[in-house]
């Protein structure tokens, strides 16, 4: 078996394509795709903020002020227009054309004395399916302006400040969560480590399966191999431990390779916190999450080696495989629907309840009983799974379709 497991390992380490998926696109690829997301997210975002947005407004003489103080803002500039507040299909035509971005109407009773005319109601047409920032830069200018008129009308009434905050705000709720530090970030993101860490064993899995098991069939390798005076279970261990080995090396270079350019590439703060909340984490936890993820390697390992086997081409293998991804988020993406906790018939469904317990882990709210159904199925479930591969590989059938 062990012989296998190094003869396939040598083919891996000569494939440089393999290597490349295995090793070098997780190191450098995906860290530079999330940086690159975050940066051109950011930068996107940016550019909403700074733009400079043409503006048109209708019925400005009603509201003189508040006119005045748009038109102060550098990034605001206004155009002239004739419609009048009725035309509404002129307005929306003025924005479809790009002449301008938005136009405010103001109506004729519009007035800063909220005593005499109560709440005052704008009309704001804009195209709202783009990042464009306009009703969150308007709405800065429109509230100074509402807390001026309001506060102005509270003195008028002689109300006094704390009056003024009960009226405004009659029930205040302090909130006090007992809830640590640990245990928010871990609600965040706890939901997120899973998902990532098991499509990335399946994907670091996928291609030396694919080679190992319909790659010797294309080759013309896998006779000279069952030939050999090596029993069949043995050959399909060597195998099997070969991809589970690639998956789980594919899955912690990715992790660590994401760890380490997020602390290079945050500062101060950023690196305080992710220090702070790694070092909550105890190594128990950390052993825990690795155990956890043996079993569940093991049935990645066994699914895929079993349909490499079944394929005759390497082609037709990675069409078997690539549902597969979509069948594996099913049960993360459950596991991160609120109300979904580690307990009854969830810490028995497997990979479902593997996701639930990291996310306690990471929170540090982990019943440690829960480990015994999830042990206990995903276990049996791999030990199954791989007892099958080795009852397909020795049917001579499939083998040779």
């Amino acid at each position: 078996m062990w012989l296998v497991f190094r003869k396939e390992i040598k083919e891996l380490l000569r494939d440089r394509k393999t290597l490349f998926f295995m090793i070098a696109l997780p190191l450098l690829l995906f860290p530079l795709i999330f940086g690159g997301v975050a940066y051109f997210s950011g930068k996107a975002i940016e550019k909403a903020q700074t733009k400079t947005l043409n503006y048109a407004i209708i019925g400005a003489e009603n509201a003189p002020i508040l006119s005045a103080k748009i038109a102060e803002v550098d990034d605001l500039s206004q155009v002239n227009t004739d419609l009048q507040s009725g035309n509404e299909t002129g307005i929306k035509a003025l924005i479809t054309s790009e002449t301008v971005d938005f136009v405010l109407v103001i109506p004729a009773t519009f007035s800063d004395d909220i005593l005499s005319v109560g709440q005052n109601t704008l009309t704001l047409y804009l195209n709202d399916a783009g990042l464009n920032m306009v009703q969150r830069r308007l709405n800065k200018i429109i509230d100074n302006i509402a807390e001026s008129n309001r506060d102005q009308a509270f003195i008028t009434l002689g109300i006094s400040e704390e009056i003024q905050k009960g009226l405004l705000e009659p029930i205040l709720v302090d909130k006090v969560s007992t809830a640590d530090k640990r245990e928010n970030i871990g609600e965040k993101i706890g939901g997120l480590i899973p998902y990532i860490i098991f499509i990335l064993c399946l994907q670091g899995a996928m291609l030396p399966a694919t080679d190992i098991g319909a790659g010797e069939k294309e080759r013309g390798t896998l006779e000279t191999l069952l030939i050999s005076p090596i029993p069949r279970n043995q050959l399909v261990m060597g195998k099997f431990f070969t991809i589970a080995f690639a998956g789980v090396t594919s899955a912690m270079v990715t992790v660590g390779s994401l760890f380490v350019w997020g602390v290079v590439l945050s500062q101060g703060m950023a690196i305080e916190l992710i220090t702070e909340f790694m070092g909550a984490i105890s190594a128990v936890d950390f052993l825990l999450m690795f155990a956890m993820l043996v079993p569940i390697v093991a049935i990645f390992a066994a699914v895929l080696l079993s349909m490499s086997i079944y394929a005759k081409s390497f082609k037709e293998a990675q069409g078997y495989m690539t549902p597969l991804v979509f069948i594996v988020i099913i049960p993360i993406i459950l596991a991160m629907l609120p109300g979904i906790k580690l307990e009854g018939i969830y810490a028995w469904v497997p990979l479902m309840n593997v996701a639930l317990a990291i996310k306690e882990l990471i929170k540090g709210t982990m019943d440690y009983m829960a480990l015994i159904p999830i042990f206990l199925s995903t276990t049996a479930i791999a030990g199954l799974l791989i007892a099958f591969c080795i009852y397909w590989f020795n049917r001579e059938k499939v083998l040779f379709r």
